[in-house]
């Protein structure tokens, strides 16, 4: 452990940074999960709906720094070509 005041704030904000990023991660990769599933039943109107909530959660992990924007914008574009392919 560190004995400097600075370097034991830093490690408490990392340490909350890294929670925080991880659970924005995993609400990322459960709605991308979501339209996966609605995909594979060829169900297109769940698909759709659970495209949107997906998109809206990737854009959030990006505008909040967690994931690169390139990053990002491919996640919601692999995301759309499994919705396309059972349109």
């Amino acid at each position: 452990m560190a004995n400097i005041k600075s370097a034991k704030k830093r490690v408490i904000v990392n340490r909350t940074k890294a929670e925080r990023n991880k659970a924005i991660r995993s609400e990322v990769k459960t709605s991308i999960k979501k339209v996966e599933a609605a995909v594979a039943a060829k169900d297109l109107a769940a698909a759709q709906a659970a495209l949107k909530v997906a998109t809206a959660t990737i854009e959030s992990a990006c505008s909040k720094g967690v994931y690169h924007k390139n990053n990002a914008a491919r996640k919601v574009s692999r995301v759309s070509k499994a919705v396309n392919s059972i349109a």
